[in-house]
């Protein structure tokens, strides 16, 4: 498969109602050479439309209006998936569970190391690269599936099902070489090289059912 487009470089959102704590963040992340954006409230987070970039999310968990945990919970309801990480002096042991059973990748109580913030940043950085890498690979063999003529997916569907080129051939009605040549086509087509990926494609598609 071809090379994707090139991402922009890694962001760091930063939501917290306190302005100090917005700044010093601000100052931290940036010494490190990351792009910080820095947000006052949840709402005013929400408006803001993500770069295509790895980014992560450092978020106050209690704050005026939606609080951090409202966010988390929002952001899953609309399949925002930038990993979380959540600060605040007021935590507890039942929120913090609560926050990491949602998918937070660390639960920070004020004051925490700065080391220890870093790490947590970079560790959801490199999760959210994976994330959006794994996206576009997605989309892009989605829109090559997309291009294949009926035939084609036929042969691919057949191919993701396990078939045999014997067995494709009998479905066809061709000769099993035929089919071997429309397999191999297909796997072209679709930048895949093995039958077992055309299945795994189907099965995170939506095409074809885990069993």
């Amino acid at each position: 498969m071809k090379s994707l487009a090139k991402q922009s470089p890694p962001v760091v959102f930063v939501v917290d109602d306190d302005s100090a704590v917005r700044e010093s963040l601000d100052s931290l992340i940036r010494s490190v050479g990351l792009r910080v954006e820095t947000f006052s409230s949840a709402q005013e987070f929400l408006r803001h439309k993500l770069p295509n970039a790895p980014a992560c999310l450092v978020l106050d968990i209690r704050m005026p209006g939606r609080s951090g945990l409202d966010l988390q919970h929002e952001l899953a309801a609309e399949e925002r998936t930038t990993p979380i990480i959540f600060i605040t002096g007021h935590g507890d042991i039942p929120m913090s569970v609560r926050a990491m059973k949602a998918g937070a990748v660390e639960f920070l109580t004020k004051p925490f190391r700065d080391r220890d913030l870093l790490e947590a940043i970079h560790q959801a950085i490199e999760r959210d690269r994976i994330t959006l890498r794994r996206r576009a690979e997605l989309a892009e063999l989605r829109a090559r599936y997309d291009s294949l003529s009926p035939r084609e997916r036929e042969v691919a569907s057949l191919v993701a099902q396990g078939l045999s080129n014997r067995d494709i051939a009998e479905r066809l009605v061709v000769s099993e070489r035929t089919a071997e040549n429309h397999v191999q086509r297909v796997l072209n087509r679709l930048g895949l090289r093995s039958r077992a990926q055309v299945a795994v494609w189907a099965v995170q598609n939506g095409l074809l059912s885990p069993e």
